[in-house]
């Protein structure tokens, strides 16, 4: 039976229950994954949704389980949501071998940690991040399968005109932070292979909803009447409810070495185009500087979609509910993308 959407999102209460919303396919491949579950990097954009999808789908299935939500809490206030839906939380520096080693033994790790922003000035926590990281978690997780979240920015730039990476094209990193994601995958595909731990590895681009986003970030300059940079003129972006749904389906499938999985949206939208969609839902003129590049950072996810199923949520849904959740004032992360940066300077 298809899923009915809402016109428009009322509230942060509404918007998250539609991001945590499991599909079909999420409460059958979480049957398939047995045992307790953590996610390391949890208090991220993505992971109290991802986390509360696993609970809805479990309950949906009628599985126990332990999840466990792992991070530096340092904001406090993210962690007490999390312990109220029933979530577990550690808190502590994932960098800290001996904290790594004092966490609980689980068959199933979904690893969110990361450093992207503030990267370019702090290389070597970056690094320390990106590709250390990864090392102490297989060591500690060797009997464990793992799920880590990417970027399709490990591809690189693409031609415009065509169709985006897809999951065999060989990498082409631009940039520390992307350099230093294709590293964290090399640490992944090492460890896979010599101690035989079954992975998927998860390239992203662009998740969004209502909060925070390429689509955001580009409503807001339009509703602000800011001039919009378009060099980097074309995007693709996945509704955060289907990204997180496309990650949990791939649970199961985890291999060694490992399985990589694009998870993008099914169309490649011009930024010029987006912006004036938003203006016109606005009523405000739109502004422009530059000129759209032959090419950008574009994730193909037709493979995904193939496997998982398409998402659900096509972009002038996307589009209808940013608006008035802008128009009205709607709480924001205040986390931009910075998708925009050719130099893959974050």
């Amino acid at each position: 039976m298809p899923q009915e959407f809402p016109e428009t999102i009322e509230n942060v209460a509404q918007l998250e229950e539609l991001l945590s919303r499991p599909t079909p396919g999420v409460v059958e491949a979480l049957q398939q994954t047995p045992g307790d579950l953590i996610l390391l990097g949890i208090a991220g954009k993505m992971g109290p949704t991802l986390a509360q999808m696993i609970l809805r789908a479990d309950e949906a299935a009628g599985i126990t389980r332990r999840v466990i939500g792992v991070s530096r809490f340092s904001d406090e206030s993210s962690r007490q949501p999390l312990e109220d839906l029933g979530i577990e939380t550690i808190k502590g520096d994932l960098l800290d071998s001996d904290f790594i080693q004092s966490l609980p033994d689980v068959p199933n790790v979904i690893y969110m940690a990361g450093m992207k922003f503030g990267a370019t000035g702090n290389e070597s926590l970056t690094w320390a991040m990106n590709t250390y990281l990864p090392a102490l978690v297989c060591n500690k997780y060797r009997n464990s399968r793992i799920t880590a979240f990417s970027t399709g920015n490990i591809y690189g730039l693409v031609p415009a005109n065509g169709s985006g990476s897809v999951e065999t094209d060989q990498p082409d990193p631009v940039g520390e932070y992307a350099m230093s994601c294709l590293g964290r995958e090399r640490m992944f595909e090492h460890f896979s292979r010599t101690l035989e731990i079954p992975m998927t590895i998860i390239r992203l681009n662009y998740a969004t909803e209502c909060r925070y986003g390429v689509l955001v970030d580009l409503a807001l300059q339009v509703y602000q009447e800011q001039t919009i940079d378009v060099s980097m003129g074309y995007v693709n972006v996945i509704w955060q409810g289907d990204a997180n749904a496309m990650t949990l389906c791939s649970l199961p499938d985890a291999t060694t070495p490992p399985a990589y999985l694009n998870v993008a949206g099914p169309r490649i939208l011009k930024v010029r185009e987006v912006c004036e969609r938003f203006g016109e839902l606005f009523g405000k003129p739109v502004h422009f500087t530059g000129s759209e590049a032959r090419d950008a950072l574009l994730n193909n996810g037709q493979y995904g979609h193939q496997k998982y199923g398409t998402p659900l949520v096509d972009v002038e849904q996307i589009f209808d509910w940013i608006a008035p959740w802008i128009q009205t004032d709607g709480p924001l992360l205040g986390k931009p993308t910075h998708f925009e940066s050719r130099s893959g300077k974050f």
